[in-house]
């Protein structure tokens, strides 16, 4: 597949088939065929989170809804284009620690994201439960799975090795900075508190940006999704770009679920939309109480990790 990748070693594999599709499937470029519905022993979407209540839904009434409400106060209030601007020159030196992938997956035992008002597991099983749940639906899309496992690691950055960041500077929903926030963020009011809110330089729709400019020259808000993103390229991976896209944009839920923002996307953003949109059904509705065997799929993830990462990673 191309994946608009510069990597061969993916598209070989395609090159002399012929591909067919029809009603059932969807046609990715490159002549990836991906079936828009899979079979019935594949995964189901659930009816409710592990707290009986509908996914994402910020109103229900539980023990969690006032944690998730302001961090995301915290969140629309602090994240300021200045500010990301700041982070991402910091943490992009990757100067902090030096460790494998398995090493900071492990790491996410100790972590808890206060934003998700559907789990409150350690994130090491969401990241498995995610990673199993696409793995049995596209088994030969290893680096599928992959993406999957270390999509939150990025979440490191609340441990004090990390330098102990705020939850609103780490997890939640993000959203571009230098331009007007659009209505269908979550709790969008709660924007009326941030600086640039006001600010004539970024209050408008494109901002300090023009239209089609692509995803990967705007400021989104900091967290887990940029940092991981940024750890990824410095490590010189080789996961396709569509794998980079799902990391770095899984928690722009404004675009991928309200489709705002399209208007700053270019055409590979919109290609690698469609591997996102794949993504985020077992992101969001794999979370379970029913916990992975993490010693039984070690072994098949730490292959995956030798096949496309370094032994050891800078952080």
């Amino acid at each position: 597949m191309t994946l608009l990748v510069a990597q061969t070693e993916h598209g070989a594999e395609f090159e002399n088939k012929k591909v067919t599709t029809d009603a059932e499937e969807l046609l990715l470029d490159g002549g990836f065929v991906v079936p828009k519905n899979v079979s019935n022993d594949g995964f189901v979407v659930p009816g409710n989170n592990a707290f009986g209540n509908s996914f994402r839904d910020y109103n229900a009434e539980t023990e969690r809804k006032k944690i998730v409400e302001e961090l995301y106060r915290q969140s629309h209030i602090n994240q300021t284009y200045d500010f990301v601007k700041k982070m991402r020159e910091e943490y992009g030196k990757v100067n902090r620690v030096e460790m494998s992938i398995w090493e900071c997956c492990e790491l996410l035992n100790e972590v808890v994201d206060d934003s998700d008002p559907d789990l409150d597991e350690p994130q090491i099983q969401h990241l498995l439960q995610t990673a199993e749940a696409i793995r049995k639906d596209y088994p030969n899309e290893d680096w599928l799975h992959l993406t999957a496992l270390i999509h939150d690691l990025g979440k490191v950055l609340l441990l004090p090795s990390f330098g102990g960041l705020p939850q609103w500077a780490v997890v939640g929903d993000t959203f571009p900075l230098g331009c007007a926030f659009d209505e269908s963020n979550v709790l969008y009011e709660q924007f009326k508190g941030n600086p640039d809110y006001n600010n004539p330089a970024y209050n408008t729709k494109n901002g300090v940006y023009s239209e089609g400019c692509g995803l990967d020259n705007v400021v989104m808000s900091w967290g887990h999704d940029d940092y991981m993103y940024l750890v990824a390229k410095e490590n010189k991976t080789t996961l396709p770009s569509a794998a980079l896209f799902i990391i770095r944009y899984h928690s722009f839920y404004p675009l991928h679920r309200a489709g705002a923002y399209k208007y700053l996307m270019n055409e590979e953003d919109h290609e690698n939309l469609k591997w996102l949109h794949i993504f985020n059904k077992y992101d969001l509705y794999s979370k379970s109480r029913v916990l992975i065997d993490v010693e039984k799929v070690k072994p098949y993830y730490i292959s995956l990790v030798e096949k496309y990462f370094p032994a050891k990673l800078k952080w």
